[in-house]
Order: C-alpha cells, then structure tokens, then sequence
C-alpha cells in the first residue's frame, strides 16, 4: 500500500504514524498519509525560516514570478494524473476535476505575472521630505485548506503567498491530501528553493493546531467551517498573527418574477449540486418572488429529478461526499425535513452500478422551508436547496440578510435598478447578478462578511494581504 510522506525542506520524510486514504466512491482503502504533528510542523517552519533567510529570501519577484509560471507549465503537462487523483481522493466527478486542475495551474499563472507588479507608492507631504510605501512578505505563513476543492484552494492560497516572497507551510486536508503532495513534487521539479514550499499532512487537531500556535507563523490563510476558524483565530491571536478566514456560507439565489426563470432555473441547480454541493459559496437558498414561486419551484423539481449520481469515474452530474461522516450529516438535514413535514419536491437518482459502499446522497430540493428554520440558517454542505417564498423585494433583501453568514449571493432580474439596489445592501462579499460565479475567475477578490470570516482571496487583494506595506520617510531637505 502507497504511503505518502510529508515534503519538509526540499526533503520528503515519513512520520510515524499514518493515516488511510479511502475513497469516497467505494469506502475502499487506497493509501495511506503521514499523520505529522507539532514535530513536523515545528521543522517545516524551521525549514521555511531557513529558506527566507537564504536563496529564496534572495530572489527578486521577477525570478518568483518565472518560478511559479514554470511550475504552471509542469500543472498543466500533469494535468491528467493530477485531475484523475483528485477525483479518485476527493470523489468528485472527473470532468470536474479536470476543470480544477486547470484552474490550480490558471492560480499559479495569473501570480506568476503579478509577482513583480505590485508597487507602492509615493505620498505628498512636507517640503523637505520623500515619503513612500513598499510591500514587503510576511515571512512565514501557514496555510490550512479544505477537503472540497483542495487542489484549487491549494493554488488558490500558495500561489499569492508565494508571489508575494513568503515560505509556506501548506497544511493540507486529511481526507484529501494527494494532490497537494503532488504540487509539492512540481515545485520541486521546477525548481523552487528548499524551504520555499513544505507539505505537512496530518489531523486538523495535531498539526492544524500546532501550525495555527506556531510562534514562527507570521501569517495564516484558513479555509473551512465557522467553528474551527474561530480556533485558528484564537490561537493566532496568542502570537499577534494577522488571519485570513473563509469560513462558508448559506447564500441566498433570489429571483423575482421578471428574471429568465429558464437561465436562473439551470444556474441555480448547477450551483447547489456542483461538487455534491460541497461548496462554501454553493447557492444554498433560492428566494422566489410569490407571484412565479410554484412555476419555478417546478421547473427547479424536474432539474432536480433528472439529476444522476455516481462514482467519480462514472462522471455524472454528482459524485459522492467526501466521506462516511459528511454523508450522516448531509443525510440528517433531509431526515429532518421528511420529519417535520417540510414538501421534499424532488430527488435526484443514483445511477446503476454504484458501488454499495460509497458515500453517496441524491440531490434534494425542499418546499416551502421557513426562513428561520435550521434548513435554511445551517450550512449543510451537501446537495440540498431549499426553496423559500418571498412576497417582494423588501422581503427578499430582508431574509436573504437573515443569517450568520455573508459569503455569495445571486439576483437574478431583469430590472436593473432593483438588481443594483439589492447589490448594494445584501450583507455579501460576492454578489452576482443574472449569473452565479462568473466561471469562478481567478481574477474576481473571493471572501466574506459576518460568520462568512475576513480576509480576501484571488485577485490582486490576495497579494496584498499576503504583504505587509512598510512606509519609508526619507528626509532631505531643500
């Protein structure tokens, strides 16, 4: 059976436990990973300390630039291997894999070219005095991603850090670590410094943990639930360490009667479903406008009822979640709907031959939900979309605000002041109108309000946050 190591210092190293690798389409076991600690992480961020101090603290931000511009090139020449052990690791389908391998290597393109184009400025002030303003790196930083998305959200956080001249220390998910080893080796091939980048796997509560406390971390970047991101937070704050936080969210689709309910009605299905609906900015709640509620909601049961789920290799419009535990869980929320009485409109179908052990959960839309209810306050992370009647614009805006969280949200309308003027006072870090995700471009600032955490990823605020800006006052006279 495969044991992967943990990549520390240019050097690949075992620990000495492990942790099996299962397959969420079988629950079969395919491997195992180190289960590293607070030892590992401590001689990670050694090595990242050492690697800011040598060669890689050295290099200009053109030369980082070509570095991870190679390390693009070597993602897409890889881009196969990498897309089939995702969807083999995570479950998803493989069709969607391939999108995200294509986009890890899109996240290391797009900040290879920005490396050298962040710039500071020059300010006015008194006669006498040059003043200006530079971005240095933090140093070290550490970042911790989750098991939905993980070669994405690994592109999505190294890349800008390491653009910006940090060492990272990548933490990834236990239940799904292959592909962020795998980057590791194609760093190596293309060149990066020793240090530069280091891969310790292990349980969020062991090497998580150690990683969030570490007094050499000057930076964490964290993506995943509410409760943990408040443990992150907690234990950077002991060091005085800036966090990054995404946190998740329950993101309202709004749709009022003069939208194209045949556009919002694909999109929306789409954005629930995608990824088995493990997806932190996933479409969660679509609010309908009274006057069309029971003709959407039934357009929305007929998308749902055609919907079909498989193992990842079968490629169908859903795979399983990612393991046993997720699948309880997701599976809970639906129990609770039937139990209570809320309508279950539509449920999607598993395919023939789907393996009896695998983490499986069929797509399902549910009436009528209460804008109070847990279904629609709770982020299940699972294929389920519930559906909630609203009288008018005020009434939108109000329950669309109506929970902990601030991630995402959709309006879709053809009245194009009601759509800017819900933009504007939803309680969201993304708002899309007539559209959701906008093809999830790498160039688009990602991150939320409220419980939804702070912060911002992708784009150009991504470097930013990954810098420090340092101010420089020159006097001179005359």
């Amino acid at each position: 059976m495969n044991v992967h190591q943990n990549f520390i210092g240019g050097a690949w190293t075992p620990a000495n436990a492990t942790i099996p690798v299962v397959n969420p389409s079988d629950g079969q076991v395919m491997g195992e990973i180190a289960r590293g600690g607070a030892a590992e992480i401590d001689r990670a961020v050694q090595a990242a300390e050492r690697a800011m101090d040598g060669e890689w603290g050295r290099l200009d931000a053109t030369a980082r630039g070509r570095l991870l511009l190679k390390l693009s090139e070597l993602i897409k020449r890889d881009a196969e291997t990498l897309a089939r052990m995702e969807s083999e690791d995570v479950g998803k389908p493989i069709s969607l894999a391939r999108s995200d391998a294509a986009v890890c290597a899109r996240y290391f393109e797009y900040y290879g070219g920005a490396a050298d184009k962040v710039h500071g400025d020059t300010i006015p002030f008194q006669n006498g005095f040059t003043v200006m303003t530079v971005y240095e790196p933090h140093g070290v930083v550490g970042v911790i991603v989750p098991w939905n998305y993980p070669m994405q959200m690994t592109g999505r956080s190294v890349a800008p850090a390491l653009a910006m001249g940090n060492a990272v220390v990548l933490k990834p998910a236990e239940d799904t670590s292959l592909t962020a080893l795998a980057l590791a080796r194609l760093a190596e091939e293309a060149g990066f410094p020793k240090g530069a980048l280091n891969v310790v796997t292990g349980l969020g509560e062991e090497a998580g943990a150690a990683l969030a406390g570490h007094p050499g971390i000057h930076h964490i970047s964290f993506t995943g639930s509410r409760e943990v991101g408040s443990l992150i937070q907690a234990a950077a704050a002991r060091n005085t360490v800036p966090v990054t936080l995404e946190l998740g969210g329950k993101s309202p689709q709004i749709v009022f009667a003069d939208a194209d309910l045949a556009e919002a009605g694909s999109v929306i299905t789409k954005g629930i479903t995608q990824n088995a609906g493990q997806t932190c900015s996933a479409g969660s709640r679509v609010l309908v406008e009274d006057a069309v509620y029971d003709r959407f909601v039934a357009d929305l049961a007929q998308r749902f009822n055609a919907l079909r789920v498989g193992s990842a290799s079968q490629d169908l419009d859903l795979g399983p979640v990612v393991n046993r535990k997720q699948c309880e869980r997701v599976q809970s929320y639906i129990d609770l709907a039937k139990k209570e009485g809320l309508p279950i409109l539509a449920e999607g179908q598993l395919g023939s031959n789907v393996p009896g052990e695998g983490f499986y959960v069929r797509p399902t839309l549910i009436g009528n939900v209460p804008p109070d209810h847990r279904l629609a306050q709770e982020e299940i992370f699972g294929p389920v979309l519930v559906a909630i009647r609203v009288k008018d614009e005020e009434e939108a805006l109000r329950v669309a605000n109506a929970t902990e969280y601030g991630l995402a949200a959709g309006i879709w309308t053809s009245d194009l002041g009601r759509a800017l003027r819900l933009g504007r006072k939803v309680k969201s870090g993304q708002v899309f109108i007539n559209n959701y995700g906008a093809g999830g471009g790498v160039e688009l600032p990602f991150g939320g309000v409220k419980g939804s955490g702070h912060g911002r990823e992708k784009g150009f605020e991504a470097l930013y946050g990954f810098g420090a800006v340092k101010m420089i006052a020159i006097k001179h006279g005359g």
